[in-house]
């Protein structure tokens, strides 16, 4: 398994439906992530700055380039382009973060 973390940003105010959306992810999303061998996916909220950071663990890395070509990928970007920095194919703007200490 690998550890993957990133950071994303909301729009300010837009908090509230960022969890709310989330709190009713769809069924088939939650599928396609767990087929794509992740596992222990969590974003925590930063409220000062609406940075979200991203972390999870992943059993094959290559498959999170394989996301974005999903019909349900494309349909939740669409979905949450309005609350949330992305690029134009809708995808959220993700930061990869860099590791540098793991105590395990």
């Amino acid at each position: 398994m690998q550890r993957v973390a990133f950071k994303m940003k909301l729009f300010k105010g837009k908090e509230d439906e960022y969890k709310k959306r989330h709190d009713a992810l769809w069924p088939e999303l939650a599928m396609l992530l767990k087929e794509s061998g992740i596992h222990s996916y969590s974003i925590f909220l930063d409220e000062e700055t609406s940075e979200l950071f991203g972390y999870l663990l992943i059993e094959d890395p290559q498959q999170l380039n394989e996301l974005p070509h999903h019909p349900v990928m494309k349909k939740w970007w669409a979905y949450m382009k309005d609350i949330m920095e992305t690029n134009t194919d809708n995808s959220p703007v993700n930061i990869p973060l860099k590791e540098v200490f793991y105590l395990q």
